[in-house]
């Protein structure tokens, strides 16, 4: 049985750049994104269930501290109880307040290989970074070490 994961637009841009948003349903089910994110990615997918966040009062919160599409986000993932996919470092840190799981988009990649989705972190690494999604120097290396490559 698959998890449940929201994600925010950063992760789906990337992997819809590089022809490998096949991997989030693979994945994770469903996969929830706020109407802002919506916005923000702006392709419809069968697979992508829209979900608006029902406390205002804690997306109007957090969109002081995050950027809308984020702030939604993890409002949704606090009511959701589930998996939140965010790859911005401020992000992630008013999240860490607020839920207990967040995966990047370079864990999706790691958790991916592990499962038979992807034979290469490697290469997707480089067509992400191709497509101008930034990974640091460090966070490649890790990746790279604990994917065996």
């Amino acid at each position: 049985m698959k998890e449940p994961a929201v994600t925010d637009s950063t992760c789906l841009i990337g992997l819809e750049r590089t022809g490998h948003l096949d991997i989030l349903p693979a994945l994770f089910e469903p996969v929830l994104i706020p109407p802002e994110v919506d916005k923000e990615f702006g392709i419809s997918l069968p697979w992508l269930t829209i979900k608006a966040p029902i406390n205002e009062k804690l997306v109007a919160a957090l969109k002081m501290l995050a950027d809308d599409g984020e702030a939604e986000a993890i409002a949704l993932t606090v009511e959701q109880k589930c998996l939140i996919v965010l790859d911005d470092r401020q992000a992630r840190f008013v999240a860490k307040h607020f839920v207990t799981s967040i995966i990047g988009t370079v864990g999706i990649l790691l958790r991916a290989k592990r499962t038979g989705i992807i034979p290469s972190v490697r290469t997707v690494l480089g067509e992400l970074e191709a497509n101008s999604f930034y990974i640091s120097c460090s966070l490649k290396e890790a990746a790279l070490h604990l994917a065996g490559e």
